[in-house]
């Protein structure tokens, strides 16, 4: 079965599934699982149950496909994502994208934890990517492509919506949250960077690194999505002194985070 055919299979599954008319699709990264906290569930599936869907392998990443509504508006939400890292092509890695583009999804929410690559930044910010630097090995629309999906060449000018980031600042500010904006890097991990890398990935531009986003936002553009994307800050790799990061120290920051990060993303849906 080729990629457009299982797509098509996959989501016809879940839309037998899912009420509602939902145009928003949220993907939530490590320890930010608590915006689920705050949708009024309708249907919960876990990802093994999906066919085509693989199995996320991470700590933090609970593995299900959610739909409900957020603040009154019907969402599509993933807890959980795929990786690179996990052994998983970026075929495989991006077909959730895919999917909520075949039930109907038009604006896309990417959430993450990231580190910070900015000597200005601190453990908690938020940032709202402007931009990112794509250091995959592997890019997303590597192969045949298949019109019916989006076009050979897709323009990336605009990756990250500049309405919705506008938007984000205002409800940010009306609640008081403060906001970074910044440039995302995304590189293949597992491994945390070094602190040479880190000052590297300053000097070229970054202010955040992670492990994900850039592929699903690549192909969410493909598709004609519209891209919004928040990063938690949850280490700093510039300093002075050596620094030693933990998994378990990204979970506990991510989650410390998450009821910001929360409150912004269901105040956003209300105004796409």
């Amino acid at each position: 079965m080729n990629l457009f055919d299982k797509i098509q299979a996959t989501a016809a599954f879940i839309r037998e599934k899912v009420t509602g008319n939902p145009k928003i699709g949220i993907i939530l990264g490590s320890g930010l699982g608590g915006l689920i906290d705050l949708v009024d569930i309708e249907t919960e599936i876990l990802y093994e149950d999906i066919p085509n869907f693989p199995v996320s392998t991470v700590k933090g990443h609970s593995g299900h496909f959610v739909s409900g509504k957020l603040s009154g508006v019907d969402v599509i939400l993933m807890s959980g994502r795929f990786h690179y890292y996990e052994g998983y092509g970026m075929e495989v890695v991006t077909f959730p994208v895919r999917v909520m583009k075949a039930l109907g999804v038009e604006t896309l929410i990417l959430s993450n934890a990231a580190g910070g690559t900015n000597p200005g930044f601190a453990i908690g910010d938020l940032m709202i990517l402007k931009d990112h630097i794509n250091l995959f090995p592997e890019h997303p629309l590597r192969g045949p492509n298949d019109d019916r999906l989006g076009t050979r060449f897709p323009d990336m000018g605009q990756t990250y919506d500049h309405q919705l980031i506008e938007v984000a600042k205002s409800i940010a500010a009306e609640k008081g949250i403060i906001v970074r904006s910044g440039i995302y890097i995304g590189l293949q991990g597992p491994t945390f960077e070094t602190p040479a890398e880190y000052r590297w990935l300053h000097t070229i531009g970054g202010d955040a690194v992670g492990m994900s986003t850039v592929p699903e936002a690549i192909v969410a553009r493909h598709g004609g999505m519209k891209v919004f994307a928040l990063s938690v800050i949850t280490d700093i790799g510039i300093s002075d002194e050596p620094v030693f990061i933990t998994h378990e120290e990204v979970l506990e920051a991510a989650n410390l985070a998450a009821p910001k990060m929360a409150s912004l993303v269901a105040a956003l849906v209300t105004r796409i």
